[in-house]
Parts: structure tokens; sequence; C-alpha cells
């Protein structure tokens, strides 16, 4: 290990604001940060960023714990098929030409910007959830959750066997490029699932953890087993990292309070369109 790489503990906290800010996972921005800036093979960059990105949101997930917002029946029905998935990203990963995960994850990001583009507003999210009161609340409601504050919360999960194969092709490009999975997760779960806005959320940042968490054992286990300098790369990287993102983590917040919706959104985009853009050049030039 050594300190070059300390630029990465403000790096981090930047990117984990934007990150928490935006709802898009950290490794979206660190993986193509690494392969452009730093130079790193795709592997070991893809796998570093998932690594960073456990530590970044698990501070998110114990807020929802505590809030008792998450469906873990539901949760647990999607790892069943995210994590194999992920597992098999990982591996797919390092038998793929470098260029060709570059033209990947470039398409991926362009992707991730198009999800985004139509995520609903936030009177459009408020709208659905009073949809999905009327219809699925109640008595009528399959699941009911109690949170913290004491709200009840009813619903009925729809489309599970769509959700399972829509989370298992995330996860698999999850693994593989370090992105995809959280940037669909929340959006199906509302709008194919008709499960309310709140417990989607939560029930998203559980599946992405632990199905992020799998990933990152997979290329951690690759870099231990290959025994050259990928290990020690990874390492250095990550102990500025990762502080860097557990306190961006908790700029999040501040930063969704004090910052237009609509100027964080087209802020992101424009953002994301440029990264997947230079790592398409990157790859094919």
């Amino acid at each position: 290990m050594s300190v070059q790489y300390w630029y990465m503990l403000p790096l981090g906290i930047v990117i984990s604001t934007i990150a928490t800010g935006s709802g898009v996972g950290g490794a979206t921005f660190f993986a193509p940060l690494f392969i452009l800036a730093l130079g790193l093979q795709p592997e070991v960059a893809i796998g570093t960023a998932l690594i960073t990105e456990v530590f970044g949101f698990t501070s998110g997930l114990y807020a929802y714990a505590r809030e008792r917002l998450i469906d873990y029946q539901l949760g647990n029905s999607m790892l069943v098929t995210t994590v194999p998935m992920a597992l098999l990203g990982a591996w797919l990963v390092e038998l793929i030409e470098p260029d060709i995960v570059k033209v990947i994850l470039g398409v991926g990001l362009f992707a991730v910007a198009a999800n985004a583009l139509r995520a609903p507003a936030r009177k459009a999210v408020a709208r659905m959830d009073a949809a999905i009161l009327q219809e699925y609340g109640g008595r009528k409601g399959e699941t009911c959750l109690v949170t913290a504050e004491g709200q009840e919360i009813c619903y009925t999960v729809c489309n599970r066997t769509e959700g399972r194969l829509v989370a298992a092709v995330g996860a698999l490009f999850k693994g593989m490029i370090a992105t995809g999975l959280g940037e669909i997760d929340e959006h199906f779960f509302l709008e194919r699932c008709h499960v309310p806005s709140r417990v989607s959320v939560a029930t998203g940042v559980f599946v992405v953890l632990f199905t992020t968490l799998s990933a990152s054992a997979g290329h951690l286990l690759r870099f231990a087993l290959a025994g050259g300098p990928e290990l020690g790369t990874a390492l250095s990287l990550l102990i500025f990292a990762i502080p860097g993102v557990i306190l961006g983590g908790q700029l999040g917040p501040w930063l969704i309070n004090r910052v237009p919706q609509r100027a964080l959104e087209r802020a992101l985009h424009i953002l994301l369109l440029l990264v997947a853009a230079l790592t398409l050049l990157e790859a094919l030039l």
C-alpha cells in the first residue's frame, strides 16, 4: 500500500455526496474515474469501485432499517437471483477484452443517463403512491409494514417474477461494469411492482448493498488469487476512498435539501453523458 492516492479522500467525499443526493450508485462514477484518470485496467477499476460503494450504501441501509421501511421478504426474494448473477458478472469481466469492457461500460452509462431522464418527478411519485394506497392499501394489502413512526404501510407486490428477471439482469451488469442494478430497482419496484416509494427506495438499497457486497467479494477473491500488484493498488485506493464515501454519504441529504431537484437532475444527466462519451472514446481510439 502507498499514499499516492491521497486525493481519493476529497474526491470520495464529492462523488459520494453527488451519488447519495441523486440516488445513483457511487460505483457508477468511481469505475470510469479509475479507468480514465488513473489508467487502471477495467477489472481492477470495477472491482475497487464496487468495494467502495459497499461502504457508501451501508450508512443508508442502517438509516432505512431504523425507520423500518425495508421489505425484507421482497428484498430476499430478489437476492436469490441477484447474488449469483453479480458473481457471474464479476467472473465474466476477467474473460472479456478490456476495450470491450470499456465499451460495455460506456453504453451502460448512457443507459443509466436515459433511465435517470425518465425517472418520475416528485408529483408523479406522489400520485403513484396515492393510487397504490387506493387500490392495494389497507385491508386489501398482502404486505403491511409498521414504520418507526407508527405509520402502517400496506400494499400488494405485483409482477414478482418480472421483478426478479429485471433485477437479475441488473445484477449481472453490476458485477461486470459496476452499474445497472440500483438505477433499475427503485423505479421498477414503484412503477411495476406497485410498492410505495419510501419502501421502494429502502428495499432497493437493501438489495443493491448485498448484491454489491457479493460482487465485491468475487473481485476481492480474484485480486487475492492473482497475487500481482492488483490487490495492492486496490488497497491503496480504498484506504482513502472509503473514509471519503462515508463522509459524503452524510452530506448527500444536506445536498438534496439545498439544491433544486431539477438542477441536480440536469447536472447529473450532463455528467453521466460526458463520462459515458469519454469512456467510449477511450476504448475506440
